[in-house]
Formats: C-alpha cells, structure tokens, sequence
C-alpha cells in the first residue's frame, strides 16, 4: 500500500517549483499523493521567509499539525506515526529555533538540501529526534533530481537559477538560498523537452535574479537571452515566461529575444522596488529611477506591446513623502498591469533592519493605500483595453461554473470562456468581451472551435 505526501507550499513559485520535485524524488520510495494533511504519511511544509512573522505562520500550521499526528497515535497506538518536516527557507535561516520550538517535528531541511529527501525519510523513521539539515552542500541538488514529469499540465515552472548574490539590504534571499548557481544549459533543455513531450505548452523560467543566468554550455556559457531562443526551437513548446528579473541584469541579448522569440510572452515582471534614487541606494540597489525608466523605454521599443509588472516596498527606513511621491509618479509615468507592493518589514539579520528612520505603521498603510489604489486602477484601465480585442488564450483547466475554462492571456491574465473540454490544452483565439479587475470574460473566436490547432 503506498504510503501519502501532502506538501504546503508558501511563497513564492520556486517553491511550488521546489515542492514538486520533492514529490517527484519520493515518488520511487512510495510516496503518493495526499488531499489533505490528515490522510497523509509525511507531511512538508515548504516555508518562505520574505514577509514579517513568516516563521509564526508556520508554527501556527505546526500546531495543527501536532493534533492531528497526536490523535493518530492515539487512535492506534500500533500505526506508523506520521513524519512531520519543515523545508525551505525559514527551515534555513531558524533551523535550530524551530527544533527547540517545536520537537515535534521530525524533519528540517533547507531549499539546496531537498536532493537527500529519501535519506533524511529513513534517518527520522529510526530517529528519536529531529533530523536537521541546513548545510549548503557542494554539490547541486540539481544534478541528483528525477526526470521532471508533466503530471497532465500545459504550463509548468522551471527552475533555471537559484540563490542571489545582490545582497539588497532588506532582503533576505542570500542567506536562505545561498550565492547565485545557474543550471548548465543542457540540463535545463533536457528537462524542458521531457515536459513538451508530456504536453506542456508554456514553461515559466524560475531564479531569484533569473536574467543574470550564465549557464555552462559544450562552449562558453549561454545568457538568459540565448537560452530562451534555444527553448523556443523545442516541439510542442510554444509560451515561454521568466521571472524574478534584475533590472541592472537586462542584458541586449535579452531584450532581443524579447524582439525576436515570438514564443516569448510580451508580459516581464520587473521588480523597481522604489522611485526614490535615495531609498534605492539605502536598498543597496545597483539602479536608480532613471535607469529603469531607460530600460523600460528600451524594452518597448523592442516589443511595443509589452506589459510590465513589478514589486514595490514602501515605508522603507528613512523613506519620506517627497521619496514616496518619487514612488508614484514613476508608476503613474510608466504604467503597470499588475503588482506586488507591501510595507516595509525588517527582516532580522539584514542590514535595513538596524537602520535609521523605521517608518511609522500608520504612515506606512496610509502610503501603501494610496500606491494601491493606483496600481489596481492602472490593471483596470490595462483589462478595459482588452474588450473588443481577439487574445491567444492557453486554456489549461474548468472554471468554476459547468461549461467554463479558464486559461491565461500573454498578458498573465485570468480568462474565462464557455467553452468544449476538447480545448483544454489548446491555445484558442478568444474574443474579449468583459474585463475584470482581476480577470477577462471571453467568447470563442470563429476559429477557435475547429479542429484546427490556433497557436500564439
């Protein structure tokens, strides 16, 4: 009888990237699928560490957990007790304090270690205590990991870069994922046919500073840019994405994929953070306001109709209205169809957490209200736009209501449609008739329901 695994994922897609080999590497010692924590044998918490109380969230859940893995001995003392594992990056960077919170968990391992997945399962089987294991290893866990499988989607993450070496002062990426590493390049084509060939059709490129990859191929090494030409060549592959980028990483082989790939969606997440020239360099960000300005200009000139998102912090250390008003006028100059924007949090061990000039929590909402309003009124404007036009939809699943599916523009946004299961994994000509804030109503395009494959 196979034993179940239910996984949490928090954060961001590198996690998801990540939980899903993990299911992968267990799969050939018995591990199947579990719905939820309570029919599960193993259960991992797959944890980031970017937003304020993360750690706490995760105790919270550990709580409930602690339950459910107490009620199941008591139900039958004879049964093998469920294995409790805390991963990823608050594993990292508070490993030891989450073996003294919590003693109860079998498991702690970090986001480079999940390669010895199968090991660690046997060391907390004949353990007393908790198996940690936070150790930067030498060698990638990449090199070690199950060929990747489609499991019946159409669009799937792809981790090409890992870790980062900016060191922004507020972020703590460095210390929980370790200095930058980027996969050779023939090992990120391989396991991009594998997923084509089980019927992915769009792949998303996943790295902390993913456009600062330089992975080693037969000659020299290849950039971000270079790669996603290569991608494109691959059958059945048809969309490509990638996401986090640097601004100062831009590269011109990368804005001329962005001219010249069409598999390349015209939608790139483009993390500012600021535009304020004294909050950037406190942010220790290696770009001023300008320089993005520039390179947004540069982007669009390559690919007019590109639609840009981004992150935002605002109420950083010393940050004032004169720098939060910086702040609004490039997004109002630029323009953005989505964002992630959040107050300032201090994350210990980073060098923002010990400065000067900690914004007040009113100001901070007050501010963060206003950037919002203005952003979600900006991705309102950009879905208005959409109506009366014809997109190429990826159709990748139902909807919520009988007879609805719903998939994803080149733009990132949500579409639904009325329309045959028989699409499901088409890319479909879809006439847009109603826009959302967050999302688009479609009707079939005339070609859209012949046998005949529409492709973006």
């Amino acid at each position: 009888m196979a034993k179940k695994l239910y996984i949490k994922s928090y954060g961001c897609q590198m996690n998801v990237y990540d939980s899903e080999r993990m299911a992968d590497i267990l799969a050939p010692v018995g591990y199947a699928p579990a719905a939820s924590p309570e029919d599960a044998d193993l259960v991992i918490l797959n944890t980031c560490h970017i937003r304020e109380k993360a750690a706490e969230k995760v105790y919270s859940d550990l709580g409930r957990l602690r339950l459910i893995k107490e009620e199941r001995i008591s139900a039958d003392a004879a049964a093998e007790p469920m294995i409790l594992a805390v991963a990823g990056c608050v594993a990292q960077a508070e490993g030891e304090e989450i073996v003294n919170r919590a003693p109860f968990v079998d498991m702690v391992f970090g986001p480079q270690t999940y390669h010895r997945l199968p090991e660690m399962v046997a060391r907390a089987h004949r353990a007393t205590g908790t198996v940690l294991d936070t150790d930067f290893p030498a060698e990638s866990k990449f090199d070690h990991l199950p060929d990747a499988k489609a499991k019946g989607r159409f669009s799937a993450f792809l981790t090409v870069q890992e870790g980062c070496d900016k060191f922004c002062s507020f972020c703590v990426v460095p210390y929980t994922r370790g200095a930058e590493f980027s996969r050779p390049t023939g090992q990120v084509l391989d396991e991009a046919r594998q997923l084509a060939e089980g019927g992915v059709r769009e792949i998303t490129l996943l790295g902390q500073n993913v456009n600062n990859y330089h992975g080693a191929a037969a000659a020299g090494e290849w950039s971000l840019g270079r790669l996603i030409a290569e991608l494109a060549d691959i059958d059945g592959l048809e969309r490509i994405r990638y996401t986090t980028s640097y601004p100062a990483d831009v590269d011109e082989e990368l804005i001329a994929a962005h001219r010249d790939v069409p598999a390349l969606m015209p939608y790139l997440h483009l993390p500012v953070q600021s535009g304020a020239d004294t909050v950037l360099k406190a942010m220790n960000r290696r770009h001023g306001a300008d320089d993005y300005r520039r390179l947004v200009e540069t982007l669009r000139r390559a690919r007019p109709d590109l639609a840009l998102s981004s992150d935002f912090i605002v109420g950083f250390p010393g940050e004032t209205d004169k720098d939060f008003q910086e702040t609004m006028d490039l997004v109002a100059e630029i323009g953005f169809v989505g964002a992630y924007s959040f107050k300032y949090s201090p994350r210990p061990g980073t060098p923002a957490a010990a400065l000067p000039g900690q914004v007040d929590e009113a100001v901070k909402k007050r501010r963060l209200a206003e950037l919002q309003d203005l952003l979600n009124a900006q991705q309102r404007t950009f879905n208005d736009a959409c109506v009366g036009s014809v997109l190429p939809v990826l159709l990748d699943g139902r909807g919520r209501h009988p007879g609805q599916l719903i998939g994803r523009s080149p733009f990132m946004q949500a579409v639904h449609v009325s329309a045959p299961d028989a699409l499901i994994g088409e890319i479909a000509e879809l006439s847009i008739d109603g826009a959302h804030p967050n999302s688009l109503a479609a009707t079939l395009a005339p070609a859209a329901g012949s046998e005949e494959r529409v492709v973006a």
